[in-house]
């Protein structure tokens, strides 16, 4: 079988215990406001224009097979829906200097195996393992089960880092193979969950509910945006749904807005570029609130 993956990473030590490799698929089931990784968003390859690589050599323009590229007041201009469409990407050919590159990787099931297993020795050392991340590893919910059959057959420690909204179906036929689930809680509020990650929250919670259910093992993730996810009602709400659950484990994760950069250099639009990173001593009362409900807590 296969799948789209954006990026894979080596020698991570924040997502999962030991030393990882992290694998990121493409695609995502929710659509965040603050999302870092946009690029992961949409189930298909996007062609990314990176403008500081660009020297204005052209090759692209005369390249282009279907008039999505042109220059323009010295500056070049794409079509992004015209580029994504595109299957010749003889932009991508042309271009000398990685400005035009395309995002996503079609890869089969064999092939990412023999990647990861190639980190068994720090996995071993190390107590590590792998962690499917991205996007939303069950937007690709058949490779995503094949590829931790495979991890599961060679012995690596699985993880699955997800946003919560898929098939329950989906779930139960992970859950067998996966030995920890990085479990994201946003907002609890039903109508301020639709306006921020343009889905609904219960099935989120019924599919958390289900996995403690069956004695799997979670950590849940909180990502701190100031004004969204941060206020008293929403920390309070996730650590009453924690207790309801008896789940013991809490990551924070503090917004930051390195990725604005990505929505422009793949003709998205950012709608929270005015939002700052949060205050670290908020974080750190965000934590200690945590700590005093009894969870183990940290921010990364």
């Amino acid at each position: 079988m296969r799948g789209i993956i954006i990026n894979i990473q080596h020698y991570a030590v924040h997502d999962g215990p030991g030393i990882r490799t992290l694998v990121f698929f493409k695609g995502c089931t929710m659509n965040c406001a603050w999302c870092s990784n946009p690029e992961s968003q949409s189930p298909g390859l996007q062609l990314r224009y990176i403008a500081y690589r660009c020297k204005l050599c052209l090759k692209c323009v005369s390249a282009c097979t279907n008039t999505a590229v042109s220059l323009n007041d010295g500056h070049l201009g794409h079509s992004f829906d015209l580029c994504n469409d595109c299957e010749s990407r003889t932009c991508i050919d042309n271009c000398s200097y990685d400005a035009v590159t395309l995002t996503g990787k079609d890869i089969s099931s064999d092939e990412l195996l023999g990647i990861i297993s190639a980190d068994i020795s720090f996995y071993t050392n190390s107590g590590g393992g792998v962690t499917f991340s991205g996007g939303e590893p069950f937007a690709q919910p058949e490779f995503l089960v094949e590829i931790l059959q495979k991890c599961k057959s060679h012995g690596i420690h699985t993880a699955v880092e997800t946003c919560g909204w898929a098939s329950e179906k989906a779930f139960r036929e992970a859950l067998p193979y996966t030995d920890l689930f990085l479990f994201d809680l946003k907002i609890i509020n039903p109508e301020s969950h639709i306006e921020f990650t343009g889905k609904p929250v219960d099935l989120i919670l019924s599919n958390l509910a289900m996995l403690t259910s069956l004695k799997a093992n979670i950590i849940i993730r909180v990502p701190l945006i100031p004004g969204i996810t941060d206020s008293k009602e929403n920390l309070e709400a996730i650590a009453k749904i924690m207790h309801q659950n008896q789940l013991k484990q809490i990551d924070l994760m503090p917004y930051h807005n390195l990725g604005e950069d990505k929505y422009q250099e793949h003709g998205m639009k950012y709608s929270l570029d005015q939002l700052k990173p949060g205050d670290s001593r908020q974080n750190i009362a965000v934590r200690d609130y945590f700590l005093a409900q009894g969870f183990i807590c940290e921010i990364f």
